[in-house]
């Protein structure tokens, strides 16, 4: 059966079609303070049908319980606790820029400790933090786990996570970022893959956006606009009119390959110089016959087995070899490697050979 080379290509559009390319700014850049910020608590999840922690092998889930039961107006000093529907947990969150007091957030769940599975666990009222050690939100609610666990007396079985999920507008804010945004007369656009050729790009579209010199790049990485000279009536506004603007990036030539599943990823910017290439295969074969020998009739003797080995290396005949011209494309490259039959893991080989020859001028990404 004929092998197919299983390979996703990107940015194969024709010249002609180069403005369909144009990508918006606000996907291309960071704008300079606007960013979210990471919040991190520690709670107690309650209510898992059996699938706690062992709190001999987790002391501090008994500590946190015993901290929440004090705090309403529990006395438990002195008590042995030993229930198996409680797990400590670690809950994340991304407080997202100009959250407001109020507004809800989504949170993320996750066991500490020996617990099998958060399945159908409640988390309680947990505080999150900021770097800065202040309280920004509090999370409560039902934890949705992406995993099941079955089990019986002698076997078990475990699909997906379980022990990780998620509750949907699980936090609610509780304390604004202190940030003003209206009192930045200039603004940094920080470029997400940072390249000399697109900030140049960047640069030219919003001084066109707004007839006039108003952004300069800097380096290969940040564009710096004069929010002041825009004449938009905030900074907001300036943003709104700026995250819109449809810019065509320019890409590096780049190779990426995934060794695990085979898969190759080339852009179209990638380029072949005159090479050629040639595939072939060695099988090594190798087989036992053991040999037993009897001793003669009415004779002293033991039976002996004679070791028997078979070795041989066989190539295989007709080994084709394939000539790349010069500045081949990438269409072309995939072309000639699918007439060569070569199968995705003789592909990343393959490639790995012309990047030390120097004949692959690209990025070789290996994951």
């Amino acid at each position: 059966m004929k092998q197919f080379l299983h390979i996703i290509m990107t940015c194969l559009l024709l010249p002609c079609m180069a403005q369909a390319n144009a990508i918006r700014l606000k996907d291309l850049v960071e704008f300079d303070g606007v960013r979210g910020n990471d919040l991190v608590g520690y709670g107690l999840v309650v209510g898992l049908d059996g699938s706690g922690d062992g709190l001999r092998n987790s002391p501090f889930t008994e500590d946190i319980m015993s901290n929440i039961l004090e705090r309403l107006g529990v006395n438990v000093t002195g008590e042995q606790f030993r229930p198996k529907n409680v797990a400590a947990v670690f809950v994340t969150a991304a407080l997202p820029p100009f959250a407001r007091v109020g507004s809800t957030i989504d949170v993320t769940v996750s066991a500490i400790g020996d617990s099998s599975s958060l399945l159908g666990g409640t988390l309680i009222m947990t505080p999150l933090n900021a770097a800065d050690g202040q309280i920004y939100a509090v999370a409560q609610g039902t934890i949705l786990a992406g995993g099941a666990v079955a089990e019986g007396e002698a076997a078990q079985v475990t699909q997906g996570v379980p022990t990780s999920g998620v509750i949907p507008a699980g936090a609610r804010v509780e304390r604004e970022i202190d940030f003003d945004l209206s009192s930045l007369s200039t603004m940094r656009l920080a470029l997400r893959e940072p390249d000399f050729t697109t900030a140049g790009r960047i640069e030219r579209a919003i001084n066109n956006e707004f007839g006039r010199n108003v952004a300069v790049m800097t380096d290969s990485g940040t564009v710096e606009v004069n929010v002041e000279a825009t004449n938009a009536r905030s900074t907001a506004h300036a943003i709104g009119r700026m995250e819109n603007v449809r810019v065509e990036p320019q890409r590096k030539a780049r190779v990426v390959v995934d060794q695990r599943s085979g898969t190759i990823v080339m852009g179209s910017d990638v380029r072949i110089s005159h090479v050629a290439v040639a595939q072939g295969n060695l099988t090594l074969r190798i087989e036992e016959a053991p040999l037993v020998v009897q001793p003669n009739p009415f004779t002293e003797g033991a039976s002996v087995v004679v070791p028997r080995t078979g070795a041989a290396i066989e190539e295989e005949e007709n080994v084709q070899l394939a000539e790349v011209p010069e500045t081949t494309s990438l269409s072309e490259v995939v072309g000639g490697l699918n007439a060569l039959g070569v199968s995705p893991r003789d592909m990343i080989d393959i490639l790995k050979s012309l990047k030390a020859a120097g004949a692959l001028h690209a990025e070789f990404v290996v994951r």
